[in-house]
């Protein structure tokens, strides 16, 4: 490879020697069009120019699409807001909230102080989610001169479709730095288009996290691999690193996921670290920029104890720690330093592990417990009977890639060179880190040309382990594939077009000169692109030409129905689901919603749920009393679910976790026993005594049956003595 190579030796040995950087030079030269400095302008501008259209263009086919599944432009209000399923609606709701308060202040307030989005308890929404880009976006709106000629739904959806832009542009600058060309970027760009179903979801899904934290993420990475590039001057990596810092905050602010995110690159950086793949200085400035993230964002949101209890900050002082006290850890022979490398992992990781500890039992932290439930029970660490963790295990997005995603993959060609690309270079990383944990010393001086054979650029390092990790993630939980599978995207086009695979490839087979090399390179993308072209241009065109129409006439009915007909201050019970669309659609009380990332909340959600299971209808009414309930929704689609086999309906969740047998023909524990009552959603219907006396029915359509609760006087407690013959 034509990269600079980390020298054998202690830590402080930094500095390329003066063959590296000759290396260096001529991959400069090399990556630059024949032509002088006038034709490298060119060459960049023009590839700059390409990039920001093939990002807006991006931009404009999610938003089209959009419009044309839901006629997005025609609906009323009310369907457009339904249009912003389950937890979309109710991060949309405090945009929303917002632009209707009377002021920012007292807008900023109410969010802080928020006693709508859980009957009977005022939490800091600030602290709780991130929502941070709502917040920001509705003060936009309302100092923009905007509001004339832009909706409010408008400018947010607009925003979101806008990010798909710097999305795009950081894949495809990504794809640039790494191979030298802009053709790459072209290609990423056409990939992550086509496998739309595979890189994105924001044309349905728009207020979705990921869909403003991704952006920044993919941003941060083609900076990160600006950042390792060898020959980069002191200011300039201040600048990327200052670039780096931005994207990093971005991203965390608008993700509750960003800890186990930020975890998974600290490895790919520990990697990099422990191999001698990249510069022990860079790495630690990249936890340290980790690092420093994560407390901004626990400050911004109110001191939130998940982000001071997380692992990847417990991991990177660990990290930090153990290599400060071990410091010739990348000197001696083969066997030592293995055995070095191995006393390190052990260090670290059981540091680790015990700073997270004794954070969580510091902090009382139990908010992110259920993820460890349910990490444990999917990796067959132990059979769980945790409602909350088998709710995630149930989830078809939790579960492990389907197999007809490589499909779809391999269909549009970038399954096969990131295949192939991600071999060889993880066979020369392989090699090179074996070199490199190799002792140097009384080693014969290689040629060049050997020298060559055996290295590999640290940015180049990264985005390999980069998708190797994110890969492994993917494969695991399908929802976390869009993690990967944009990069994917870069990696595969960079593998088409890289002078370094294309170079082995042609020395192997002894065939191999320059011309030959730039030839490939430069011919096997074009060509590629044009049976992209061939094949889907066609299918984009009928894609962006079929039009739909949003229908949902029974949510429509209920949200009309509730906003007209119940108090503005009513507390509805229900599905997360359904609670989230009633926020944001008519502004009521609830009980409970799908941001489950607190503990109280699951416990509520589990407690609320009882309206699906086999409960006595005094006991319902009991604890839906106890967190303010006026109303009731029942959904048949969930009493009578069908869509999840049985075992992974809520039905027998809800059964298993009460310690009843579930429903239907098949097995079940044998500590399970047969419940007392019958199923409480199902019962109610028969207007039996026993019902009517807490509950009365007064609105149904054929998917919703609402009931208000009814106030039930305490008998006294004379009377009580009196039954009971005392």
């Amino acid at each position: 490879m034509t990269a600079l190579r980390q020298r054998k030796g202690s830590r402080s040995k930094e500095v390329p020697n003066e063959n590296q950087k000759l290396e260096t030079a001529q991959d400069i030269k090399d990556q630059t069009p024949a032509g002088g400095a006038v034709w490298a302008v060119v060459w960049t501008v023009t590839g700059s120019i390409l990039g920001m259209i093939l990002g807006l263009l991006t931009s404009v086919y999610v938003a089209t699409l959009h419009e044309n599944d839901l006629w997005f432009s025609n609906i009323k209000e009310v369907e457009r807001e339904i249009s912003f399923r389950t937890e979309c609606g109710l991060y949309y709701s405090y945009y929303k909230q917002m632009l209707q308060a009377p002021s920012i202040k007292q807008g900023v307030f109410e969010l802080i102080n928020d006693n709508n989005t859980e009957s009977k308890r005022t939490i800091n929404l600030l602290q709780r989610m991130n929502i941070y880009q709502e917040l920001f976006l509705s003060i936009l709106y309302r100092i923009l001169p905007v509001q004339e000629y832009l909706e409010p739904v408008y400018f947010y959806i607009y925003t979101v479709f806008g990010l798909q832009t710097v999305y795009v542009m950081a894949l495809y600058i990504t794809s640039w730095l790494l191979s030298g060309t802009w053709l790459a970027g072209i290609l990423t760009a056409t990939w992550y288009i086509l496998n739309r179903i595979d890189t994105t979801r924001v044309e349905f899904t728009i207020p979705l996290r990921e869909n403003w934290a991704l952006p920044f993420f993919a941003l941060q990475v083609a900076a990160i691999t600006y950042y390792l590039r060898p020959h980069l001057k002191p200011l300039q990596q201040k600048l990327v690193l200052s670039l780096i810092f931005i994207s990093t905050l971005c991203f965390s602010l608008t993700w509750q996921f960003n800890q186990f995110i930020l975890l998974i690159q600290a490895f790919v950086f520990f990697s990099l670290d422990c191999l001698d793949l990249a510069v022990p200085r860079q790495v630690t400035a990249l936890y340290l920029v980790h690092a420093v993230n994560l407390f901004l964002v626990w400050l911004l949101q109110f001191c939130n104890s998940m982000l001071l209890g997380s692992l990847v900050l417990s991991f990177i002082f660990a990290a930090l720690i153990v290599r400060h006290f071990q410091r010739n850890l990348k000197v001696g022979s083969f066997p030592v330093r293995i055995g070095k490398l191995f006393v390190h992992l052990i260090l670290v990781f059981s540091l680790t592990f015990i700073f997270n500890y004794f954070a969580k039992k510091a902090l009382m932290l139990k908010s992110d417990e259920h993820i460890y439930k349910f990490i444990k029970a999917k990796f067959g660490l132990g059979s769980t009977r945790d409602f909350d963790a088998k709710l995630y295990l149930c989830e078809e997005a939790f579960g492990l890639m389907p197999l007809d995603t490589f499909e779809r993959l391999a269909g549009t060609l970038v399954l096969y060179p990131y295949i192939c690309a991600l071999t060889v270079f993880v066979i020369i990383l392989a090699c090179v880190a074996v070199g490199n944990l190799s002792d140097s010393n009384g080693r014969p001086p290689q040629t060049q040309e050997e020298e060559k054979m055996i290295n590999i650029r640290p940015d180049v390092a990264y985005n390999v382990l980069h998708t190797v990790f994110f890969g492994l993630l993917a494969f695991s939980t399908m929802r976390m594939k869009y993690l990967w599978t944009g990069h994917m995207c870069a990696f595969a086009a960079y593998g088409v077009c890289s002078r370094e695979v294309w170079g082995l490839y042609l020395k192997v087979i002894r065939f191999h000169t320059k011309t030959k090399e730039q030839l490939i390179r430069y011919t096997v993308p074009f060509l590629i692109l044009a049976f992209l072209y061939y094949k889907f241009w066609p299918k984009l065109m009928e894609e962006i030409s079929e039009l739909r129409e949003f229908y949902d006439p029974d949510t429509v009915e209920l949200m009309n129905w509730i906003s007209s007909k119940t108090s503005k201050k009513a507390v509805f019970a229900g599905s997360m689901q359904l609670l989230a669309g009633i926020k944001l659609c008519t502004g009521r009380v609830l009980t409970n919603h799908p941001h489950y990332e607190d503990k109280v909340l699951r416990e509520r959600t589990r407690q609320v749920y009882q309206i699906y299971a086999r409960q006595a209808p005094e006991d319902v009414h009991k604890i839906l009393r106890a967190f303010g309930t006026d109303y009731i929704i029942l959904e048949d689609s969930i009493c009578y679910e069908r869509r999840h086999s049985r075992g992974c309906r809520l039905r027998d969740l809800l059964d298993v976790a009460n310690g009843h047998i579930m429903d239907g023909p098949g097995d079940n524990d044998p500590d399970l026993k047969p419940a007392l009552h019958p199923r409480f959603c199902d019962e109610i219907k028969t207007n039996d005594p026993s019902y009517t006396k807490y509950f009365t029915r007064i609105f149904k359509n054929k998917t919703f049956h609402v009931y208000k609760l009814k106030r039930v006087k305490k008998k006294a407690q004379s009377n009580k003595e009196n039954n009971t013959g005392v």
